[in-house]
């Protein structure tokens, strides 16, 4: 994130990644397929998964999953917050990363409907399931970029959460 700060998303090569990194770039390949993924991968996807299954039993969908966005950004601090933000703002920047971005979305949206199945103990095809995670997914979505136009600030990123599931829970 340094390089692309410094020099340009598109002016920052593989190879500078790599020689700032200390690896080869074949190295940097067998952890991430493209430069964009540098960008769009986070620790965050694998988090949410776990907990949409660990949610407490008596929540609802919607709730389940609210909990485990609650549970997952908790911890964020100020430095990995400016990185989400910078990192963001790549990603509506340049049309390759969104277009892996949205990748990303619709990967990160099937593993929650995967999880919150599991938990329901329904289908992983079950269209409703399917859909619940989509709307989420598309709620979390208008936040975070809502959020991307003011300052790096995560109480101001947990309350468009909380917005745009209630929305979800119970309508406008």
């Amino acid at each position: 994130m340094r390089l692309f700060a410094q020099q340009g998303y598109d002016e920052t090569t593989v190879e500078q990644i790599a020689a700032a990194a200390e690896i080869s770039p074949s190295t940097f390949f067998r952890y991430f397929k493209t430069k964009e993924d540098l960008v769009v991968r986070d620790r965050y996807d694998d988090m949410i998964v776990e907990a949409i299954i660990a949610a407490p039993a008596d929540l609802a969908p919607v709730p389940a999953i609210r909990h485990a966005f609650r549970s997952v950004f908790v911890d964020v601090d100020g430095a990995e917050m400016n990185d989400a933000m910078f990192r963001g703002r790549l990603a509506v920047s340049h049309p390759a990363i969104r277009g892996r971005a949205l990748q990303n979305m619709l990967d990160t949206t099937n593993a929650m409907a995967a999880a919150l199945a599991q938990r329901m103990g329904r289908p992983v095809d079950d269209y409703r399931v399917q859909a619940i995670c989509g709307a989420c997914m598309g709620s979390l979505v208008g936040a975070v970029m809502r959020w991307m136009e003011g300052d790096v600030d995560l109480a101001a990123l947990v309350q468009l959460v909380d917005e745009a599931f209630d929305v979800l829970e119970h309508g406008v």
